[in-house]
């Protein structure tokens, strides 16, 4: 859809205004490991959001979204990923988010109505079950051992699920199972008997609303309806799903890490060390300027992928290429933000050390760098060869 510049512009000034005056201001740091409050924060900031005519941003318009375009979600996800909040309270947050985009192509009218319709009214939540204790999937999605048996008309699914995304507060999974003709998608409720949601993972993140859940499937049995797409094609839906949810990672985590820079920058403008402020030193001007050159970069090779899904063009090897570099750049920049507010920085007085440990899994969430590295290498030699 064609969009009003001046209309979009003032779209991003209210979400602005929003994350400094709402959401920022309810980040209490003392609270972040409590799960349970930060959701009911998140549903406060969301009915205060949908007031100000701020929605998800690719939901459709009917459906309360904004129905933005890959291109301008560029803009409006770093800024909604300011705030630990903005993107739960904007119903931007993963998992949520990557399901929504994915369940939109491949959803039968049935699962567009019992499950993806109630997702983009925020009504119901969802996860992605996939990843799997070793010897299970992990980087490699050959190692798929959960299954998936027909049984009658529906289906028998078997299997051991770890560190699954949103898992504590889901309403339903869709379960990766590998089946006869090979890896599939199901769609399956939480009540379902069979499912069981063993625990609920520690991990680094401080500000994690809906979880990292091990979930258990032993004799779990779902009609045909269940079944998403077609039986075998779960790794190229997976594809499909992650290659959405990296950029998404991206827009967001370039708005949080943006946010520490500034924090530093503001706390080196009045902090005096050695008879000047740091802002006047030259080792912490390089780590600024370093950090804004490295954002530059993310932002563009962000905004050049966007561009291409807005076109219909597959993305694989430049999100590949993105994902690895945002994910790293983003990293140094927050760890140079800790660096120059020295014992600040470190404490939970302020957010830095918080920012620095929501960032750090995204070297590893929708891919390790390493495991991104290769693809990228082998693509590139297979294209020199094609040459």
């Amino acid at each position: 859809m064609t969009r009003d510049p001046a209309a979009f512009t003032a779209l991003i000034q209210n979400l602005r205004d929003f994350i400094a005056e709402e959401a920022i201001p309810r980040e209490d740091l003392r609270q972040a490991g409590d799960g349970d409050a930060m959701r009911r924060i998140a549903l406060q900031l969301r009915a205060i959001a949908s007031e100000r005519g701020l929605g998800a941003p690719r939901a459709p318009v009917e459906q309360g979204g904004l129905a933005l375009s890959w291109e301008e979600c560029c803009s409006f996800l770093e800024e909604a990923g300011r705030s630990f909040l903005g993107p739960a309270a904007l119903q931007c947050a993963p998992p949520g988010q990557p399901d929504i985009a994915a369940l939109d192509q491949l959803a039968s009218p049935a699962q567009r109505t019992r499950y993806l319709e109630p997702l983009m009214r925020g009504e119901r939540h969802s996860c992605f079950a996939m990843t799997e204790p070793a010897p299970g999937v992990g980087s490699d999605p050959r190692m798929l051992s959960t299954t998936a048996r027909r049984d009658g008309d529906g289906w028998v699914i078997e299997g051991h699920k770890w560190f699954i995304t949103g898992a504590m507060r889901a309403d339903f999974a869709i379960v990766v199972a590998r089946t006869e003709a090979g890896p599939s998608w199901f769609l399956v409720d939480k009540a379902m008997p069979g499912f069981e949601v063993v625990r609920d993972i520690p991990n680094i993140e401080p500000f994690d609303l809906g979880g990292h859940g091990e979930l258990r499937f032993e004799g779990c049995r779902v009609g045909p309806e269940a079944l998403v797409g077609e039986e075998g094609r779960g790794l190229d839906y997976a594809q499909l799903r992650l290659e959405g949810a990296r950029l998404f990672h991206c827009m967001r985590y370039i708005g949080l890490a943006s946010r520490a820079m500034s924090m530093a920058q503001d706390y080196a403008s009045s902090r005096e060390s050695h008879g000047a402020r740091l802002a006047e030193h030259q080792m912490v001007q390089a780590m600024v300027a370093d950090a804004h050159i490295e954002l530059y970069a993310a932002r563009l090779m962000t905004l050049d992928v966007a561009r291409r899904l807005d076109r219909g063009e597959s993305i694989r090897h430049e999100s590949s290429m993105a994902k690895v570099f945002v994910s790293e750049a983003v990293n140094r920049v927050a760890d140079s933000a800790v660096q120059i507010t020295g014992a600040l920085g470190i404490s939970e007085d302020a957010p830095l050390s918080m920012i620095l440990r929501m960032l750090r899994p995204f070297r590893i969430y929708d891919g390790a760098s390493e495991v991104h590295r290769a693809a990228i290498a082998k693509r590139a030699f297979r294209q020199r060869l094609r040459a």
